[in-house]
């Protein structure tokens, strides 16, 4: 049985026994006297718990485990049918007998001994399925007598999953920490690799970026110079031009809708405006590389000013259009949720109402402002596509905006492309990168937090 047939079978015995529970506890309810403790929603939940929580643990773990069983097996087998082979032939061989039994290549460019061990892998993988499927849906039935031996008027259903919820969400969040944890875990190992062989005043303090070194010794290769300075400049300056374009217009834009926009104008703007987020990048990054570079260049051409044809203006310009529904939803949603009594206040001391916004509803909002920039500042430094496509991948050390740039996504990107060998200091590079984007993020979440807990106290 496939897994996703399986799936589907597990699905439906859990909602079999979701409908099977609320109507059993309806039939015991009606010859008790008893009053019922629970909700027949929750009798149902219940069943429904039994039925598929056992069965999707057996189905991950053996789903994760099994793999490795039959390649170990599968290996055994190879070793047995051409004899000793090195690491290099042993893998080839099970590439073939792997792709053999998919039918992704012709059993006539392969041996005997590739055919028979193929013809074995097929016999684990139809024996693997069938014990998995015999194994999982037998938990469910079992699942579901059991959960039906506990249904009863008094049976504390609603106890029971409402724990059940409260545990699945403790380990959301526990998966969620480590995660996070697991991340700057390594990152920073593989950034001490790094830092081995490059000095952290050459990487923070360097002025030349020059990663392209020799792997072999036959290889020819760079300089091998790591100052991540051009990097940082042009991250900050292709960051910078963003904000410049995209606050002014994304506050502005907020305060019109939520202050002096009709109801019908602001329910259509709104979604007008937000529709530039569900654009992807590389669609930005067309429109830069196409159109906006272009048209800077003949503009700049026509002033006497020299503008490159992969620019950090071209890329910042268009990168504060794609945040401007970040600056602005989430503007106008704080916004809106100023209380009406400060601005009937405001009114009735005589303020207009363009001094209530500015005197009264901008202060009031003016963490949950302060939150959705630092949000469109992180976003705009994690941005990649558009810079690759407008402003280039030279790492060019300059305050000129009409030159290129780059950022440091964009070479976190260079730096892992293609074949890498993970112990060079060109690879490591990317993990000290990353490092340093980390900590950037982590010091503008910081930030937020400071100021939306400095200043919501005045508001409370």
């Amino acid at each position: 049985m496939s897994l996703s047939f399986l799936v589907i079978c597990l699905a439906g015995l859990g909602l079999y026994s979701f409908f099977f529970g609320r109507h059993r506890i309806r039939a015991i309810s009606r010859q008790s006297e008893l009053k019922q403790h629970s909700q027949d929603t929750y009798h149902g939940s219940f069943l429904l718990i039994c039925t598929t929580l056992l069965p999707l643990f057996i189905l991950i773990i053996w789903s994760s485990f099994s793999p490795l069983i039959l390649n170990a097996m599968l290996r055994s087998k190879l070793d047995i049918l051409a004899g000793p082979l090195s690491v290099g032939e042993m893998g080839v061989q099970l590439a073939q007998a792997k792709a053999l039994y998919a039918g992704i290549i012709n059993p006539a460019f392969v041996g005997d001994s590739v055919k028979q061990a193929a013809a074995y892998y097929g016999e684990l993988v139809s024996m693997s399925n069938t014990a998995r499927a015999v194994l999982v849906l037998s938990a469910a039935v079992a699942g579901i007598g059991y959960g039906a031996r506990l249904l009863d008027v008094r049976f504390r259903a609603r106890h029971r999953v409402e724990s059940f919820a409260k545990w699945l969400m403790i380990l959301a969040s526990a998966i969620a920490v480590l995660t996070t944890i697991g991340i700057i875990l390594s990152l920073i190992f593989e950034s001490l690799r790094f830092f081995d062989k490059v000095s952290l005043s050459e990487f923070l303090f360097g002025l030349q970026w020059s990663p392209q070194i020799a792997i072999r010794e036959d290889q020819a290769g760079g300089s091998g110079s790591f100052g991540a300075v051009p990097l940082f400049a042009g991250t900050l300056m292709i960051t910078l031009v963003a904000m410049l374009v995209a606050v002014p217009v994304g506050l502005m834009s907020a305060i019109y809708l939520s202050e002096y926009a009709s109801p019908r104008l602001r329910n259509i703007a709104k979604p007008t405006i937000e529709v530039l987020a569900g654009i992807p990048t590389v669609v930005y990054g067309f429109f830069a590389a196409l159109v906006l570079a272009p048209l800077l260049r003949n503009g700049g051409n026509d002033i006497g000013l020299t503008v490159s044809s992969e620019s950090a203006l071209a890329a910042g310009l268009v990168m504060g259009i794609m945040i401007i529904p970040f600056i602005s939803s989430l503007s106008d949603d704080v916004i809106n949720a100023v209380p009406q009594n400060l601005r009937d206040g405001a009114a009735g001391l005589g303020a207009t109402q363009s001094e209530t916004i500015r005197q009264v509803v901008l202060p009031a909002a003016l963490p949950g402002i302060v939150s959705a920039i630092l949000l469109a500042i992180s976003r705009a430094i994690g941005e990649t596509m558009i810079v690759v496509m407008a402003a280039g991948v030279a790492a060019n050390l300059t305050a000129n905006p009409f030159e290129s740039v780059t950022t440091v996504t964009v070479q976190i990107v260079m730096l892992l492309v293609g074949d890498q060998e993970f112990d060079s200091v060109k690879t490591l590079a990317a993990f000290a990168l990353g490092l340093v984007l980390f900590f950037i993020t982590l010091g503008l979440n910081v930030l937020a937090l400071y100021v939306v807990n400095k200043y919501r106290e005045q508001y409370d």
